[in-house]
């Protein structure tokens, strides 16, 4: 069975001071390896609304279209 869209998981843990990086300019999309390997580049923004005191932590699902375009991007635990 086919899907019209991808499902990407990714573990993440990245401490705060490395995601300041996040609000230098100096970046705009974050290259992710997701738990099955697969190489995937996304735009800094849809890692900044999980960034919270701690950092970046947690296991996150991305859903894209057949395009690749971004349909969502949402932490599943911490």
């Amino acid at each position: 069975m086919t899907f019209p869209y991808n499902i990407y998981f990714f573990s993440l843990n990245i401490s705060y001071l490395e995601c300041q990086v996040f609000y230098t300019g100096q970046l705009q999309h974050a290259l992710l390896i997701s738990e099955d390997g697969c190489r995937v580049q996304i735009p800094i923004i849809n890692l900044r609304k999980h960034l919270d005191s701690r950092g970046l932590k947690g296991r996150f699902r991305l859903l894209t279209n057949t395009q690749n375009k971004i349909i969502s991007f949402e932490r599943l635990s911490y």
